[in-house]
């Protein structure tokens, strides 16, 4: 964490100068104090009792001058590492790999982009300087009362040792307590989340109560933990207060008698107990810096739990770009299995297809036809065996390339605020209207775009509120058409949209499919869908049981057979 800041390293060193500064403005004005007393008042000088206050008016304008200058360089230099942390967590998160995003919570992910980093940005910019400030002040004004008087010196500093022994043991004892506290705070707002997400749910169910008890639960267990944070404080810094007003006691009495023997002046007890106070104030301001280096050093480790995980699916060194495709794709002997899972979700998944070819795959819920889709862009990586494109293992092209030209219509539909132009450009933002409009009339959702009030121009509400499924898959195959896709992955792509639209559809993607991709691939449950393809996969339990055209597998396979057969039943009822 502080390594970030060598980006700012011209703002972090005007705040340390500003500090030092500030220190040295804080130690002169004690023997101010002491001349204007001793050489002033005693003395009965009219001028220098004068010329002391003009020196401490001088002094207080420079203390506020310099506590400016170390506040706002710090808070400059904090902000540019705030900055930089929101952006490299960002950019880390869009680079994780899906088995990374399939096990990390969502909330937790949002907590350490708001809440952690506001914590290392708070510590930043005033607990480290608070510390630094504190320990250059107490060794500056230690080196100061030994010079003074060395025996009254070492009575004072022993608050010092035993104050840090009492902060090392605080911290050393809690710092678990203050990383449970943002941990239970990205559960409170995983549950804030959920209900924002699915409130159509909540209210559906009439489980508004229900909810408002689980969220009403973790904050109360959020505010237990806090109050566990200040309980360990009441059991530390009291015990800091008593040993500085002792030393405090101790001083007066001991600085008194040397007063009244001849050995100080009341100037140099007033200078020193000036000192004693600027050396119990450091020690105070490192006390009150101890929850928040705490919290910061919890937030800290869980903002680099993120920006240190490691990018499983990235390119191999020399590897090439995928620029074009002449449609056989092999999968060989492919094996799969999740991160975490201990059953394979794919076992020896051999086929290949040939150029211009509709590959339709076919199977039971969880059978591994999403699976198989997604290893093909590389969202994960085989377990076992390969995937190659014309030859070429997929793991050989880059990143970039191969997905660019893989264009994909997702199970589950995602939209982003902003016109429906955008969502369907949101590939090719440069796209003219012409091109959108295109897609969109392929897409069958051109006519309903129009009948809106601003047509293209329409808002998307959030997550496309407002837009039945079928509209939002709609827009969704509009927008994958509108990539320079040359592999088409359509996975399950029209399970929301009427059978007479998904005909119209799947008579405009046949045409198009075949004009301009190398290869498309169809996932779907219904075989009304697949029926035309010029080759049906079907998936049965993670294996490839069976595969040829709708006739093939009526005549060949009994799975097949069995899914067509409860399929015309469930049309008939």
């Amino acid at each position: 964490m502080l390594h970030s800041l060598r980006a700012y390293r011209w703002l972090a060193i005007g705040a340390l100068l500003s500090s030092l500064l500030l220190t040295v403005a804080y130690a002169v004005t004690p023997q101010l104090f002491r001349w204007g007393i001793d050489r002033g008042m005693a003395a009965q000088n009219y001028p220098v009792v004068l010329y002391s206050a003009g020196a401490m008016v001088i002094a207080a304008i420079a203390r506020g001058v310099f506590n400016f200058g170390q506040s706002f360089w710090a808070e400059s230099a904090s902000q540019g590492v705030a900055y930089d942390l929101r952006n490299k967590i960002f950019r880390k998160i869009q680079n994780l790999s899906f088995s990374y995003h399939d096990q990390a919570q969502t909330s937790q992910l949002l907590t350490r982009v708001t809440s952690d980093i506001e914590q290392i940005r708070t510590f930043l910019s005033t607990s480290l300087m608070q510390v630094i400030s504190a320990v250059v002040t107490l060794v500056s004004i230690a080196i100061i009362l030994l010079l003074m008087n060395w025996q009254l010196a070492l009575i004072t500093l022993t608050v010092v040792p035993l104050s840090g022994w009492l902060l090392a043991r605080f911290l050393r004892r809690n710092s678990m307590i203050f990383r449970l506290v943002q941990e239970q705070l990205g559960d409170l707002n995983a549950v804030l989340q959920e209900n924002l997400l699915g409130v159509r749910v909540v209210k559906a169910f009439v489980r508004e109560a229900t909810e408002s008890a689980r969220y009403t639960s973790l904050n109360q267990t959020l505010i237990e933990t806090n109050m566990q944070t200040i309980r360990a404080i009441r059991n530390t810094f009291p015990f800091i207060f008593v040993l500085s007003n002792l030393v405090t006691v101790l001083v007066v009495g001991y600085g008194g008698a040397a007063v009244i023997g001849g050995r100080f002046s009341i100037g140099e007890l007033v200078a020193f107990n000036s000192y004693l106070l600027l050396l119990l104030q450091p020690i105070l301001l490192i006390g009150f810096a101890a929850p928040a280096i705490a919290q910061a050093s919890a937030s800290a480790d869980r903002v680099y739990e993120v920006v240190d995980a490691v990018v499983e699916i990235r390119d191999r060194p020399g590897a090439k770009e995928f620029k074009t495709c002449g449609g056989r794709i092999t999968f060989e002997n492919v094996c799969f299995r999740y991160p975490g899972s201990t059953r394979e979700a794919l076992k020896n998944i051999s086929f290949e297809t040939k150029p211009k070819e509709l590959i339709a795959i076919l199977g039971m819920t969880g059978s591994g036809k999403s699976t198989i889709m997604n290893l093909l862009p590389r969202f994960y990586d085989v377990t076992a065996g390969s995937i190659r494109i014309d030859g070429t293992d997929v793991r050989d092209f880059t990143l970039h390339s191969l997905r660019s030209r893989i264009g994909i219509v997702f199970q589950e539909t995602t939209l982003f605020s902003g016109t429906i132009r955008d969502n369907i450009a949101y590939a090719r933002p440069d796209a003219d209207l012409d091109s959108v409009i295109a897609v969109a009339k392929t897409a069958q959702i051109h006519d309903f775009i129009v009948s809106l009030p601003e047509a293209y121009h329409t808002i998307v509400g959030e997550r496309g509120v407002g837009l039945s499924g079928g509209q939002k898959q709609r827009i969704a195959i509009a927008r994958t058409l509108l990539t320079d896709y040359q592999i088409l992955i359509l996975d399950d792509s029209t399970s929301a949209i009427d059978a007479k639209t998904t005909a119209e559809i799947q008579a405009a993607l046949d045409q198009l499919m075949r004009r301009k991709t190398c290869t498309s691939f169809v996932i779907a449950q219904r075989i009304s869908t697949v029926k035309d393809a010029d080759r049906i996969l079907l998936m049965d339990q993670g294996r490839l049981v069976a595969q040829g055209s709708h006739e093939e597998l009526m005549r060949t396979s009994p799975l097949y057979g069995a899914i067509l057969e409860s399929q015309v039943k469930q049309e008939r009822r």
